[in-house]
């Protein structure tokens, strides 16, 4: 989820360096600087920093078997710290002052808007590395990750059919920013389109860092009482960690109320105790 798209982007970044796409200063320039822009602190530094730690990994190794146009590739990692507007200053920072080559960073929707105007006044170069909500093209930005229609509409049309459980009510939690409302927008219509009613379908957002779900789980298991239930997942950074123990502490089976999510990821795993969710994770869907 995280790792996978990075490197899919990072191997992009230099078929284009080596393509000859980039500018010649780059060329000139003793060594070619990369910015990572990724949150090192702050909530979503558990979704992040195995990012940075990913973009490091993986410069070293490029520059190990003799980097880039025979030059070194040097990284600038800046901390952006869960900040929505520090994004925006350090993404300044990177192209203006470090004078880098091009931009690996973000993982929030309001992260990469919060940067968008600045790499379009200043002509850089951002690679986006996860999902989004679509609804947004600009030449200056690599979009990497799946958009609704290739990851949220699928993921849904799995849990209607027999193999994913034909659920018929659907309860969607996230994190209150762009990437949620909007992809539970999209998703609300074509739950509608396919003949699902409003009294079946349930919106709940947290904001960020959210860390009590005791309530919310419970209304998860109340809603179910209607029907075949399945929760849709845009919960974002360490929240993931408190949601999902709260459902094993009261004792959701996946084979009775399937979760899927689209933005969990190692790091968050990690952050589980998992034995009392053994026989419930293992039945959990990560998209």
């Amino acid at each position: 989820m995280k790792r996978r798209p990075f490197l899919k982007a990072t191997i992009t970044a230099s078929a284009l360096m080596l393509s000859g796409l980039f500018p010649y200063s780059l060329q000139a320039a003793e060594t070619i600087k990369v910015g990572i822009l990724h949150s090192l602190s702050g909530t979503m530094a558990i979704s992040e920093t195995s990012l940075k730690d990913m973009a490091l990994m993986t410069i070293a190794e490029i520059n190990a078997r003799g980097g880039v146009l025979g030059k070194q590739l040097e990284p600038v990692v800046v901390d952006p710290a869960s900040n929505w507007p520090l994004f925006a200053e350090k993404g300044r920072q990177l192209l203006s002052q470090d004078k880098v080559d091009v931009v690996f960073g973000c993982w929030t929707s309001v992260s990469r808007k919060s940067v968008l105007p600045v790499f379009e006044e200043l002509n850089g170069l951002l690679f986006y590395p996860v999902q989004y909500e679509g609804e947004e093209m600009s030449p200056n930005v690599f979009y990497t990750g799946a958009a609704p229609n290739q990851q949220a509409i699928p993921a849904v049309e799995y849990l209607m059919s027999e193999d994913g459980g034909a659920a018929k009510r659907f309860f969607l939690l996230g994190t209150d920013y762009v990437y949620p409302r909007t992809t539970n927008k999209i998703l609300r219509a074509f739950l509608k389109a396919k003949g699902v009613a409003d009294k079946d379908i349930e919106e709940v957002y947290t904001p960020f860092g959210h860390s009590d779900y005791q309530t919310i789980v419970a209304n998860i298991k109340k809603f179910s009482a209607g029907g075949k239930t399945a929760v849709i997942s845009t919960v974002n950074g360490d929240s993931n960690v408190p949601f999902y123990k709260e459902l094993g502490n009261q004792g959701l089976e996946a084979t009775d109320i399937p979760v899927v999510a689209f933005s969990v990821g190692e790091e968050e795993l990690r952050g589980i105790d998992t034995k009392p969710l053994v026989g419930q994770l293992a039945a959990w869907n990560y998209f």
